[in-house]
């Protein structure tokens, strides 16, 4: 170093504020009275690991998203449209969840919200499932895990209908 002159101090590079919204969902009312419950639980966890993002520039918006008692087999929810609708704002950098069918089960309801998010340069995470809604793999694993989801919701189905059938030959009376 010439004489006279100054070291050079780095300068940290300013970490990017990603504004991060939990989003949960429980499709029956059983057990939300509870002190704790399951939509508590999924959200400590997601809290959690925006916690753990700090670094990274992650914050939590004060916000709670959460649809109790309503199915995933729509988007007319009222914490789902909400989110919505503070996403179009801009409120919203990232949506987190526990598990992606928390947000939905039907592929192509995911592939709507998917649009929604890529529209307002929104990212996506699933704390239990590792993907990257911003790469051709991360889409991919997505999109096979959609699949699977939809799948089990369908098959879920068959058999409570198969149930019913079956109840109904022996005269006995499913429902309310």
């Amino acid at each position: 170093m010439k004489k006279g002159m100054k070291a050079a101090t780095a300068m940290p590079a300013a970490v990017r504020k990603l504004r991060c919204a939990v989003y949960a969902r429980k499709s029956s009312e059983e057990g939300l009275d509870k002190e704790f419950n399951s939509l508590d639980a999924r959200h400590e966890s997601c809290e959690a690991y925006i916690a753990s993002q700090r670094a990274e520039g992650w914050v939590l918006v004060r916000d709670r998203y959460d649809d109790g008692g309503v199915s995933g087999g729509t988007l007319e929810r009222p914490a789902l449209k909400r989110l919505i609708a503070d996403i179009e704002e801009g409120l919203i950098d990232c949506v987190v969840v526990y598990k992606i069918d928390r947000l939905s089960r039907a592929l192509l309801d995911f592939s709507k919200l998917v649009d929604v998010f890529d529209a307002n340069q929104v990212t996506f995470v699933s704390v239990t499932q590792s993907f990257n809604t911003t790469t051709s793999m991360g889409r991919l694993t997505l999109n096979i895990l959609l699949s699977f989801a939809q799948f089990e919701r369908e098959v879920i189905g068959e058999r409570i209908r198969d149930k019913f059938a079956a109840s109904r030959k022996r005269g006995m009376w499913m429902g309310g």
